[in-house]
């Protein structure tokens, strides 16, 4: 892995899990939905979404940089999706949506393309 792909997984990574940590809440949740509250599923499961792909953004600092190095450069990859949602989310929300979404796919699928020969040997 190349520290330009692992830059690249992480930071969409991030960005898809603060984004979904961000439509948990009911403010923002109601600027896309236009519903008052997210209902107890949908809020459960963006929270436990976006848990999970902040959790999965460590994997390719980890691997690219080490260990020490790695968890650095992971918290500055969550510092940039947490900015980049903070100010895609209240002026843009549905915007912000289609891109998290989109983030969190490639994300998800650059990882399992990469790890997919490494399982196999």
């Amino acid at each position: 892995m190349t520290t330009l792909h692992a830059c690249l997984l992480a930071l969409a990574l991030a960005f898809a899990g603060m984004a979904g940590l961000g439509f948990a809440m009911d403010r923002h949740y109601q600027q896309l939905t236009q519903a008052h509250e997210a209902p107890p599923g949908h809020r459960r499961l963006l929270r436990g979404a976006g848990a999970v792909l902040l959790a999965a953004a460590v994997a390719p600092c980890w691997l690219a940089w080490g260990g020490s190095v790695g968890v650095v450069v992971w918290l500055g990859f969550l510092s940039a999706g947490a900015l980049c949602v903070a100010l895609l989310l209240p002026y843009l929300p549905l915007v912000a949506a289609l891109a998290a979404a989109f983030a969190g796919v490639a994300g998800v699928g650059g990882m399992a393309m990469w790890l997919a020969p490494h399982a196999l040997s």
